[in-house]
Order: structure tokens, then sequence, then C-alpha cells
């Protein structure tokens, strides 16, 4: 979270000296955004923090919600820059077009490079600790790696139009600047209909599940399961099963079974934080 922090303070700072003093309108758009993108990893931090206190009086689930609100804080910010970058490039088309730089280009290209391999390791470490605040600020890069592509084409394209007298592609910029937003705001949406997703405790998906249910069922004991239900809460996952054994074991060899459970859950499924299981009677006859 700190490199991604610093290379967005760097990044800001590039893109808006560059876009101000060479006059490119997607390069400034794209600066504003990386501002919001200060804003969003630091949001992300603040959450990871909160998020790895452990259970208390007043939240004994733990706090692993706090990552969903700071990804659902980085989604409002990246449809803010979206709407934003998409009003300054269509209002660029109504003024005389700027001039193409190489520089700005050149700015733009090392904005992408930077911005990929961000995107790759950040993802790579938010899937390996199920961190949905890391998870979004990866696909804050993502978004950004969209932004600066869109951004080194449009200038391209100007520069060429500039050197072929091809008065139409002059405007390469700005509209490179609405495909960036309308990509951004795309991905902004997506972001914010998973964290909502999280926070109304929707189920894990149909094949998650379904993995779960097999390791509850190569448990010798349970005869029978009635229900089982799990979802996500922040970075881990929590699981609810109802399940049906021989009704006429002692409470000792009930317990023993839940543990049994327990681990052979959380053994297959690292994620899992809490298994709740209530036990069911069964009998020969049923």
């Amino acid at each position: 979270m700190w490199i991604s922090l610093l290379s967005n303070v760097c990044l800001t700072g590039i893109k808006l000296i560059v876009g101000i003093v060479f006059g490119s309108q997607v390069l400034v758009a794209d600066g504003i955004h990386n501002a919001g993108d200060i804003i969003a990893t630091a949001t992300a931090y603040s959450s990871m923090r909160v998020s790895g206190k452990p259970p208390d009086e007043d939240h004994p689930y733990g706090h692993g919600k706090a990552e969903v609100l700071g990804a659902g804080i980085v989604a409002f910010i990246l449809v803010l820059a979206a709407l934003y970058m998409g009003c300054q490039a269509v209002l660029a088309f109504f003024h005389p077009p700027g001039e193409a730089h190489l520089i700005a280009l050149f700015a733009a290209i090392v904005s992408l490079i930077v911005k990929q391999v961000l995107y790759l390791y950040t993802k790579r470490v938010g899937q390996s600790i199920n961190s949905k605040a890391l998870m979004a600020t990866a696909y804050d890069h993502l978004a950004d790696v969209y932004a600066s592509l869109a951004a080194s084409v449009g200038i391209f394209l100007a520069w060429i139009g500039e050197r072929a007298d091809i008065a139409w592609l002059s405007y390469g910029d700005p509209a490179a600047g609405v495909i960036v937003s309308f990509l951004v705001l795309r991905l902004g949406f997506e972001m914010a209909r998973e964290t909502v997703d999280v926070l109304m405790d929707k189920s894990l998906s149909p094949d998650k599940i379904e993995d779960i249910l097999e390791h509850l069922r190569e448990v010798k004991e349970v005869k029978r399961i009635d229900r089982l239900r799990a979802r996500e809460h922040g970075h881990y996952v929590l699981v609810d099963a109802r399940v049906a054994v021989l009704g006429t074991l002692t409470i000792q060899e009930g317990h023993d079974i839940i543990r049994k459970i327990k681990r052979k859950v959380q053994d297959a499924h690292p994620e899992v934080d809490e298994v709740l299981v209530h036990l069911n009677p069964w009998y020969e006859n049923e």
C-alpha cells in the first residue's frame, strides 16, 4: 500500500506539471485522476488498519468490513474522477487543440508501464491475503493503465496530426480523454457493485459453496447436510452449517464432530475465519 501511495504522489506531480506546461488535456485529466488515487490509497490503507483489529465487545465478528467500506470509497472516487475527466475532455472539443509534445507522450508511456507493474503486483498480493482494500487499489491502478494507454494513443495521434496536417487527428488528445472517462466510470461502477454485494451479505459463488459441501460430506459422522451458508466479511469468510448426526451421540461426541468439521473446512479454505455448526439429530429409520 505504501508503494502504491508513493507511486501515485510521484506520478500525479509528473502528469500535472507536464500536462499543464505542454497543454495536454488528457494528461492533466489523468493527473487529477491520480490525485484522487492518493486519497483512495490513503483510504484503503486506513481501512486495512481498522480491519486488522481483533474482535471486541461491540464488533464480535471482527472489523473485516472496514476494508469493504474503504473499497466503496475508492469506487466513489473513481466515479467522480471519471465524470470530471469526461466533462473536461468534451469541453476541449470546443477550443482549439493544444500542441502535442513528445515529452507529454513520454510521461504517459512511463505512467503506463509503472501502473501496469503496480496493478499486477498489488493484485497478486491482494489475492494472496484476500484483501478487499488491496484489490480495490489494484483495480484503481488498472483504471490508470486504461487512462495512460488512451493518453499515449491520443497524444501520439495529435502529434501525427500536426506533422501530417490532418486537422481531426489534432483532437486525438481530448478524444482519448472521453474514452478514458468511460473505462474508468465502468470500472468504478463494477467496484461499487461488488462492495454492495459484500455489505448485503451476498452468498459466496456456487462453485465455492459446492467445494465446502464436498468437504462436509467427507466427514463420516455427517449423515445429512440440511443447510449451508457462507458470506464474505471483508478479507475473511464466515460459514454457517446445519448438519445431521446420529441422534444418540453424547454432547461430547457432538462437540468433537463440530471441531472436526471446522478443521476440515478451514484447512481447505484458509480464508474462512469462523465456522458455526448447528447439529440436528438423525436416526437409522430416516
